[in-house]
């Protein structure tokens, strides 16, 4: 066997067992399957904050740099999700999701096993390598693999997934600590990875088959500037070239501004540096704009980006995991410097995701049915508003913000399954793994953003003003959520609608037949 057809026969995805591909609820085994990686990928990100204590114990190191451990992920994971989300589409979702569990979980041996910390960090790298293969593929293969009616059920629960894990990471990682060790925290994560294997070579339906050739994207390239109508593009005659300049001019641009936020927070790098890596920041991201221009398959996919309701459906869905994530940092400081216990603090804040995770499954159904998604949209950010600015002015104390917690998490279940219902309808089905790797890269940006913000406020203003600040900042950032969501429409595909989901335009020559009226 050459290496050609070795090559296409590792690539060619196993079809699952009659009995379960034939069975009328077999999609919702599927969904099982992506809530699994769905909530690996949130527990470990949310558990690694209560290990930084016995990590600097261990390790003898201070907080600036143990906090890598945390940032090295956020920074691998952003960088990756884009791109791994384009390679899946290329050699198929099913493929990469699988393997994403495998380099998770020996990721996750190698962590607790690690010597030094600068190990550690390594593996943490190694292991958002993992959580991206996951992830990027999470909402493509929900959004493809269920009926048109169960989308935004299916959506939900994947959410309701996501929400469990960071609820559970907390309160998961602390007793690991106290009651086993620090290395417990990585090696939990080692037979849920084995699980999630064998779950996902039985129970996920095929993406990609050897029938379907090598790729099965459009390989079109934008054409240069004034050459051709806008929104035409043009042919090549091989292969598309990955775009590494686009993803390691992404990963600098990400890397500096979350360094100079760190920065400014307390990081122990010259005052200067913060204007520095601002400046760089801006730089690398003008030069990534250029080149996703004219990359004949860009990271970040302009016409995509630039699809109705697409790019104004990434920031909302980057302001819900903002807002989602700022307050786990801030009510554990907020509640605990005005005298609550540290146990009592993470059950209150527990409150925000468990909200969540209802509201994303069945909060719904208590809404009228009438009701679009982008009603729904605007009725969870109104909501998560009116709880985060609750939570900035009434006293810190369990019982005053449980309350506020609760309507937070539960506008945030509604807002954020239904935006990515409307950002998946407004993407072409044959490129929907770059799509749904656009809307998690959001996500962890937000993610990431969440942490870098609250710490910033506390340390500028205090942990209570500077808390409360941000939290008042917050409710404000919610309320522009209502007015970024908007209506999209569903694209069939790129073929029929004369769509270019690389190139530089919104349509391409082909016209409006491709598109479908939600």
């Amino acid at each position: 066997m050459n290496a050609t057809a070795f090559t296409a026969r590792l690539l060619t995805e196993r079809a699952r067992p009659r009995g379960i591909a034939g069975w009328r609820h077999a999609h919702w085994l599927a969904v099982g399957t992506v809530c699994l990686g769905a909530f690996l990928g949130q527990l470990d990100a949310s558990v690694i904050a209560l290990v930084f204590p016995a990590l600097g114990r261990h390790f003898g190191a201070g907080f600036a740099a143990v906090e890598w451990v945390a940032l090295a992920y956020l920074l691998v994971l952003v960088a990756l999700l884009a791109p791994v989300g384009w390679l899946s589409d290329l050699v198929g979702r099913k493929t990469v999701y699988i393997g994403g569990f495998a380099v998770f979980g020996l990721s996750s041996l190698g962590a607790g096993l690690a010597g030094s910390l600068w190990i550690l960090v390594g593996c943490r790298a190694v292991q958002a390598v993992g959580a991206a293969m996951m992830q990027a593929n999470s909402v493509a293969l929900v959004a493809r693999g269920v009926p048109e009616h169960a989308m935004r059920r299916a959506l939900g629960i994947q959410a309701a997934a996501q929400g469990l894990g960071l609820a559970l990471g907390p309160s998961l990682g602390g007793l690991l600590v106290e009651h086993a060790s620090w290395q417990w925290v990585f090696w939990v994560n080692v037979p849920i990875a084995l699980f999630g294997i064998v779950a996902g070579w039985y129970l996920l339906p095929r993406t990609r088959t050897a029938a379907d050739g090598p790729t099965t994207v459009p390989t079109t390239v934008p054409a240069p500037r004034g050459s051709v109508p806008r929104g035409s593009a043009r042919r090549t005659s091989s292969e598309p070239r990955f775009d590494l300049p686009g993803m390691l001019l992404l990963t600098g641009a990400t890397t500096s501004l979350l360094l100079a936020l760190s920065t400014a927070s307390g990081l122990p790098l010259p005052g200067w540096a913060v204007v520095v890596l601002l400046a760089a920041a801006a730089v690398l991201t003008l030069a990534l704009v250029r080149q996703e221009r004219r990359a004949a398959r860009p990271v970040l996919a302009p016409g995509l980006v630039n699809t109705p309701g697409v790019r104004s459906g990434l920031v909302v869905a980057l302001i819900g995991y903002l807002l989602l994530f700022c307050p786990l940092v801030l009510g554990p400081v907020l509640l605990t410097g005005a005298g609550v216990s540290t146990a009592a603090a993470g059950l209150v804040v527990t409150l925000l995701p468990a909200a969540f995770a209802v509201a994303a499954t069945v909060g719904g159904e208590l809404l009228p049915r009438g009701w679009s998604d982008v009603a729904r949209c605007r009725a969870g950010a109104g909501l998560a508003a009116a709880g985060l600015l609750l939570f900035a002015v009434l006293p810190a104390s369990g019982a005053a913000v449980a309350a506020p917690l609760l309507v937070a998490g539960y506008g945030l279940g509604l807002l954020l399954p239904a935006n990515n219902a409307l950002v998946m309808r407004a993407v072409p089905a044959e490129c929907s793994a770059v799509g749904g790797g656009m809307v998690n890269m959001a996500r962890s940006l937000g993610t990431a953003l969440g942490m870098a913000l609250s710490v910033l406020g506390v340390h500028l203003a205090g942990a209570a003003s500077g808390g409360r600040t941000v939290l008042v900042a917050l409710a404000a950032v919610a309320v522009a959520a209502v007015a970024l969501t908007r209506p999209t429409a569903r694209r069939d595909g790129p073929d029929r609608a004369g769509f270019d989901p690389h190139g530089p335009g919104r349509r391409g020559p082909g016209g409006p037949e491709g598109l479908r009226a939600r």
